[in-house]
């Protein structure tokens, strides 16, 4: 027996490069709603920063012609979407608006606007952050969550849905406004924000998978940091299997370094001039490491004095890192081998749509062509509605934990259980 058509999950997205903002909503409006065939459960809208000043006449724009229970979305310095063409685009830095429809029959939808004043501490428990959503942990949530641009406490909230949600994927991005970061706008059912957070908890029927690409590739071998303060690594020393009774010498890391380094091709030497980053590996008990292991962090500079660097992140003795290289083939590469991973693994269950958040550093600036990341999606994940923006973080789950990324393109990819 075929199941009625009005009983399937169902994805639309449509996107609109007009330039006048009426013109566009007229044109994204009238095409989702044509192509979904019936009423919405769920939208998503992002909008190019070009239209910054517009944002206050976003919503009522999108009332007039849309009657839809919930909505979420924000300002982003480039939009993803489905051009009438039926071909997905990353317009960046022109005006664009993507919205995305969503029959969900057997899902439950709950939104939600966050002040970053209302967060609890770290130290609270479970309960203030599942009162904060206003969702039960038992009904398995899965969470879609923008924020703006100035990741205050962003962390702590990630930390803080983990603990209280620990069955849950979440994934999202933060608002950007192109080179500014003020003006931001986040849009939740009938208000837009200028900070915060906004997001939606969707459970019942439906499952969220990541693909978390961070464009690099290790180098060299894991070492284990032997003594740090803060976001400052002192000492390193090489990594030895767990039980193997070995002591293994123990240098600054601008020693190993300098040691790496001249091991490197001329290429790579040249690379690490200017795109050197440190891998965190995340699961301190597996011993074979591969991409997707590590989470990337920044690294903020060296003392050549005492032989420390400084990185993006809090790091502590005991961890692992190895150091990684990033350029436009690492990132085409990395991204590549997760989505034919991802493929390998679907279940016949099929994928209904997705969502892609990218770094404002990827795209045509790193690729030098546009929609590269997008089409590269469609090659191997076909028929599955795309959309989303150019963030100024990108958030998804590395090793277990949810985790704010740059440099990366992170996407979620919703089906029916």
């Amino acid at each position: 027996m075929v199941e009625p058509a009005a009983n399937l999950m169902k994805w639309v997205n449509t996107l609109s490069t007009r330039p006048s903002l009426e013109a566009a909503v007229e044109e994204v409006t009238q095409r989702a709603q044509q192509l979904l065939g019936g009423p919405a459960d769920l939208g998503l809208v992002f909008i190019s920063s070009t239209f910054t000043s517009e944002y206050p006449r976003l919503l009522p724009l999108l009332n007039e012609r849309l009657a839809i229970p919930h909505l979420v979305g924000c300002g982003g310095g480039g939009v993803i979407g489905t051009s009438l063409q039926d071909q997905t685009q990353e317009v960046e830095g022109e005006p664009a608006l993507s919205l995305t429809l969503a029959r969900l029959p057997g899902v439950k939808i709950q939104t939600f606007d966050l002040s970053i004043d209302e967060l609890p501490d770290l130290d609270s428990p479970p309960d203030a952050w599942i009162e904060l959503i206003g969702v039960s942990p038992a009904d398995q949530p899965q969470f879609i969550l923008l924020a703006d641009p100035i990741p205050a406490k962003i962390n702590d909230l990630l930390e803080g849905l983990d603990f209280a949600y620990p069955g849950s994927v979440k994934v999202g991005g933060l608002a950007s406004n192109g080179s500014s970061l003020a003006n931001s706008g986040l849009f939740c059912n009938q208000k837009l924000y200028r900070e915060g957070i906004v997001g939606v908890a969707l459970s019942g029927n439906i499952v969220l998978e990541t693909i978390v690409a961070q464009g690099c590739r290790p180098i060299g071998e894991p070492y284990r940091i032997a003594e740090a303060e803060r976001n400052i690594v002192l000492k390193l020393q090489p990594d030895s299997p767990i039980g193997s009774g070995t002591l293994s010498p123990v240098q600054t890391p601008l020693e190993v370094l300098q040691d790496l380094v001249q091991d490197l091709s001329e290429q790579d030497q040249a690379l690490a001039q200017h795109s050197l980053f440190v891998g965190v590996v995340r699961n301190e008990f597996k011993q074979d490491l591969e991409q997707g292991d590590f989470l990337i962090r920044n690294l903020l500079g060296i003392d050549p004095k005492v032989g420390a660097i400084a990185i993006g992140d809090r790091i502590r003795p005991g961890q692992r890192i190895q150091f990684h290289l990033r350029d436009a083939h690492t990132s085409a590469e990395d991204l590549e081998m997760l989505l034919q991973r991802h493929q390998k693994s679907l279940q016949e269950t099929s994928s209904a749509g997705a969502l892609l958040f990218s770094c404002m550093g990827r795209g045509q600036g790193l690729y030098g062509h546009p929609d590269f990341d997008s089409q590269l999606f469609n090659r191997y994940l076909r028929d599955i509605p795309l959309s989303g923006f150019f963030c100024n973080g990108e958030i998804g789950p590395v090793g277990g934990a949810t985790c704010l990324h740059g440099y990366t393109s992170a996407f979620g990819i919703f089906r029916p259980v």
